[in-house]
């Protein structure tokens, strides 16, 4: 059996927001040309948008993907008609309305004799035998959160090749595609659960006649060029485009130490390269690839923009995760299913004051959250928040949930100096813009402070021991913890 820890529910929230970011970033290139030197920067400005896609909008990839998240996150059984009943009756209520749905979906909805999952099995069935094929790579773009299922179990990866072949066979009738959905999630599931994956363990989750063509198919793609494999609208040129972005951004998967937030960033840089079905083949390998990196590698730039249907964030997908690798058991707190997190028993909770080297941002407990100055348009959060915390009048572009957690034991922080960073670099970029911020944590006895000091030192000028000892004396509470404090040691302003 499986303990649900710290680090799997981080690559669980990796595995989902990576998939989303993968989609939204890669949309606007859909069926364009190659852009063989295109880069991405990390930041807000790589979230460009289209004439269909708000800029950091998923696609119907993502949105496909939330109604199997949502009934994992409800605690629901995967391989089961009741899930599977609540998945088709979701797809279709979205697809009434949906900017964009794949050819092959659509038909199978329009000519669905009923609302439940053997409803549209017979209906993908029918269009598989009218086509002679149903191989489109949609039954896989969707299948991330199947990988999240039976984490507690000892047969575990079986199950989840069972519930994602199901899956698949709801829309997608075709071998092909049920085999690359069950692979992927089985990839994605062997991700979250160890940190690293052996392809043979994934392999030999497929049926025994076809595990050697399978395993041919992503040896052919380890260390090609991603946009090989044009015909990426069919699953296996998919898989195979999305494995080679991995391996092409340097990700090795069975090897922890190529899991890097600059590995993952330049995997969804290989994916978007291409051109045809980008944004689909972006998901596919962000959701690998988030899966072995978790989500504090994925840049907060691209966490703050992204959003879709059905009105969710990147804060949404990480609580839904989370709680889906949990079985759909809340955390004590209240964290995951309430609207606010219970941290009553935290003293100092109200500390509060105004940072020493820019009176533009403000620094403190989660207690101001809830009547903050009318000035603080934009909130950057270092602790867990329920999904109402911060108040509805900030726009949820300007609020930055960063993954952070207040334990110097080596690993507590697998991506440390790039997660402080990345959270002092929001700060920057939010005043950039013109915002007023409030900096905060639980009490601001150490991620606040410590965030503050890297800004001043990173972006106003200040010596690091200066920007700390300052920092400290508007925060008489504040007492990073000696991991952070060593970051902070090492910083050159």
């Amino acid at each position: 059996m499986t303990t649900i820890t710290s680090s799997i529910a981080h690559r669980a929230a990796g595995a989902i927001v990576g998939s989303a970011v993968g989609d939204a970033i890669g949309a606007p290139y859909e069926f364009g040309p190659a852009r063989p030197h295109l880069t991405l920067s990390g930041t807000t400005a790589d979230m460009t948008g289209s004439h269909t896609w708000s800029p950091g909008e998923w696609t119907d990839d993502t949105s496909m993907a939330v109604p199997i998240l949502r009934a994992a996150a409800a605690g629901l059984d995967l391989a089961g008609a009741e899930a599977q009943d609540r998945i088709v009756r979701d797809w279709s209520a979205w697809a009434r309305g949906a900017k964009d749905v794949g050819v092959q979906t659509s038909q199978v909805f329009s000519g669905m004799r009923g609302d439940d999952a053997v409803a549209a099995a017979a209906s993908a069935r029918r269009v598989h035998e009218v086509a002679g094929r149903s191989g489109g790579n949609g039954s896989v773009m969707r299948t991330a959160p199947v990988g999240l299922a039976y984490l507690g179990e000892a047969h575990g990866a079986a199950r989840v090749a069972e519930a994602a072949d199901a899956i698949a066979g709801l829309t997608h009738f075709e071998d092909d595609a049920r085999d690359g959905a069950a692979l992927w999630s089985v990839l994605v599931h062997l991700a979250v659960r160890d940190g690293r994956v052996r392809l043979d363990d994934a392999l030999a989750a497929l049926p025994a006649a076809r595990r050697e063509r399978w395993g041919a198919l992503l040896a052919t793609a380890d260390g090609a060029d991603p946009d090989l494999f044009q015909h990426n609208g069919w699953v296996v040129h998919a898989v195979q485009a999305a494995y080679a972005a991995i391996r092409a951004g340097g990700i090795v998967l069975d090897d922890p130490a190529t899991h890097t937030p600059a590995a993952f960033r330049r995997t969804i840089e290989e994916a978007i390269r291409i051109h045809n079905d980008t944004d689909t083949v972006a998901a596919i390998a962000g959701a690998l690839a988030g899966a072995l990196v978790g989500v504090s590698a994925i840049p907060v730039g691209w966490q703050r923009l992204l959003h879709g249907h059905p009105g969710l964030r990147a804060g949404d997908l990480t609580r839904l995760a989370v709680l889906a690798v949990r079985g759909g058991v809340p955390d004590s707190r209240g964290w995951l299913v309430g609207d606010r997190v219970d941290y009553s028993g935290w003293p100092e909770r109200d500390a509060f004051a105004v940072h020493p080297h820019d009176d533009g941002v403000l620094m403190g407990g989660v207690h101001h959250l809830a009547h903050l100055p009318a000035d603080i348009d934009a909130v950057v959060s270092l602790c867990r928040l329920g999904a109402l915390e911060v108040p509805a009048r900030i726009g949820r572009a300007d609020v930055a949930e960063v993954w952070l957690i207040d334990d110097a034991a080596p690993g507590a922080n697998e991506h440390l100096g790039f997660v402080l960073e990345e959270a002092a670099d929001t700060v920057a970029a939010l005043r950039a813009e013109g915002k007023h911020v409030y900096l905060h944590c639980v009490a601001a006895h150490s991620r606040t402070p410590t965030v503050a000091a890297l800004y001043a030192a990173r972006h106003l000028g200040v010596e690091p021991g200066r920007a700390l000892a300052e920092v400290a004396a508007a925060l008489p509470a504040a007492d990073p913890n000696r991991a952070f404090r060593a970051y902070l040691a090492e910083v050159r302003s």
